[in-house]
Order: structure tokens, then sequence, then C-alpha cells
């Protein structure tokens, strides 16, 4: 049996309903679905280790499951990020130690006060780092890394546009990018927005009317090697319209909503664009990519050149509140 340090139960925010795209209503779709519970402290499988949590992410995945954009089933405990102290290590974990802080984006279950991960998904976290940086960065800094890294692999000298720049992702990768040596278009939405995009490096910053336009005239008519949109529907036509020929448009996120099914012939009329619809998931394929692109986030932190920003806390219970805050897009950095 695995060692462990509690007993009992674990509170917990459930929406207990229906999936909405099955016949629920709008109101059915609400944050206010998210209410407190108490359930069960999870067992640690074999490969397993129980987390007492001290911070977890909010993240807009979260917001698709509640309202069903993405269908899963209820009652549903929300959360893939977090950070803690291990409690409790399964039979078979062999490099994960009780007493030990981790951090990781790939839990499930993570709105509670503990939480099970596998071994191989659990992050090292430094001694010393405090736990609103150890929480605000797996899931937003491990997907600007892939972004810039690896989704368009960007080089020195080239450019690349960020939407929702002020916020956990944008915030990151715009530092990210300057740390390669390219030139930054940043999107906001407000002037408090704009003056954080700034601060944080980005060459240029623009409003979202209108932005392609802007964008051309910024690069001599050529357009951007790289578009990175996480706003979707209400930007993407402006998105490719920005990107250069030959140039890749990366939708990775649908604040605004769900870009609609595209025409492939746009693409060529377009400049023989290229367009990807990336997920974590599929670039944190085994231990050592994420070792890589954790280590590379943890050496940025820690030597002071990447700035972690955490735009809000919530108890527990007020889960809601915090996924209400969220979806008005009027927040900047991460939400814990």
């Amino acid at each position: 049996m695995p060692q462990r340090e509690t007993d009992g139960d674990a509170v917990v925010p459930l929406c207990e309903r229906g999936t909405p795209l099955r016949g629920g209503t709008d109101h059915e779709r609400d944050p206010e679905v998210l209410r407190p519970a108490e359930v069960p402290v999870p067992e640690p499988g074999p490969r397993e280790v129980l987390v007492r949590t001290e911070a977890t992410g909010v993240n807009f995945i979260e917001t698709y499951q509640r309202s069903g954009v993405y269908p899963v089933d209820f009652p549903f405990t929300a959360g893939s990020e977090g950070t803690g102290e291990v409690v409790a290590v399964g039979s078979e974990v062999t490099t994960v130690r009780t007493g030990q802080r981790v951090a990781t984006s790939e839990a499930t279950r993570t709105y509670a006060q503990f939480f099970t991960v596998e071994e191989d998904k659990a992050l090292p976290v430094p001694d010393g780092m405090d736990p609103q940086t150890a929480g605000a960065l797996p899931l937003q800094g491990l997907t600007a890394h892939y972004l810039v890294r690896s989704t368009f692999p960007v080089q020195p000298g080239q450019t690349a546009v960020v939407t929702a720049a002020s916020g956990g992702v944008g915030g990151l990768a715009i530092q990210l990018l300057k740390r390669i040596g390219a030139t930054v278009i940043a999107l906001t939405s407000t002037p408090d927005k704009a003056a954080t995009a700034k601060r944080l490096g980005a060459d240029h910053v623009l409003g979202y009317e209108g932005f392609a336009e802007r964008v051309r005239e910024l690069t001599d008519g050529l357009g951007a090697d790289v578009v990175y949109d996480s706003v979707g529907r209400t930007t993407f036509d402006e998105s490719l319209a920005a990107t250069r020929v030959r140039g890749t448009t990366v939708l990775f996120g649908g604040s605004s909503g769900q870009v609609p099914p595209l025409d492939l012939q746009r693409l060529n009329s377009s400049g023989a664009l290229y367009v990807t619809r990336p997920s974590l998931a599929y670039y944190t394929r085994d231990r050592d990519e994420r070792t890589w692109r954790w280590g590379e986030l943890m050496e940025a932190v820690t030597s002071g050149g990447l700035e972690v920003r955490v735009g809000a806390t919530y108890p527990l219970d007020d889960a809601a509140t915090a996924h209400h805050d969220l979806e008005s897009r009027g927040t900047q950095g991460k939400l814990l």
C-alpha cells in the first residue's frame, strides 16, 4: 500500500449536471454550476503520487469543459494544473519522494485540496520557489515554450505576432521570443494591457481592429513569419491576413469562440500559408520532452530572465468567480 500522511475527505468544486450540449440551457453552462462538495481523498495508483495542493491554475480548457465545448462526464471536478507537496507515493514510484514539491499540467481534478498525478508527469519544483510561481508556470509556460520552440521554431530576426499578449501564455511567449532575438508585435485590447506587453519586451503593440494591415506596414508589406492566435473566432481571419507568404498561423485557443470550418483554398490564395492547431499533450509526449521544456523554463525563471505574473488568486470555494473573471477577458497574467 502507498505510504500516506492524510486521511478523510477533501473539498472540491463539482459540476453536477448533464452535458450542456446534449440539451442543457445557457444557464446550465454558467460558472455557478461549480459548487463545493466533499469527496474522499484519492488513493495514488502504483505509478502515481498524491499531492497536497498549494495552488491550482485556472485555464480556458476548464471553461470549455464546464460549458460543454469539450464533453466530459458529470459530476466533474475540473483542473489539470497544480503544485504542492507530495504526501504519498504509489508502490512502484522510484523518482519522486514524499515531502518533495512538484508541479504539473497533466493531472486531473486539481480543483481540490489533494490530487493525484502520474510519476513521470510530476515536475520538480526548485527549492525556494514560491507556490504562486510554481502553480502559474506549468500549463502556460510549457505552452509558450512549445509554441516558440517547436510548433514554429522562431529564429533570430523573424517577426512574430502574439494575440492576448498580456495574458499568461502571451506574456511568457513575448519574453521567450525576445530571448531568441525575434521581433514581437503584441495585440492587446486596453491601454493597461498594452503597457504590460511593452514592459515585457514587445517591440510593437497594436489593438485588434484592422491589425493585419498594421502588421504589414510594420514589416514592409511582407507580413509576419508566424501569428500565434489564442483568441480564435474574432481574430482568425485577420491572423491569416497578417501572415506572410509561406508563413504560419498557429491557432492554439478560442477565447472569443471556436473558428468555423476552413476552406483550404484560402491558404492557397493567401500565399501558400500553413495553419496548425496544436495542443500541449502532443508536445509533452514523454518524460524526456517534459524534462527538456521544464528545465529551460526553470533556468529562465531562476536566472531572472523570465517573469511569471499572477493576476489574481481565489479561495477554492470561489472557483465560479475565477471562471467569470477569466471568461471576461479582463484579466492579466495567471489566475490561481
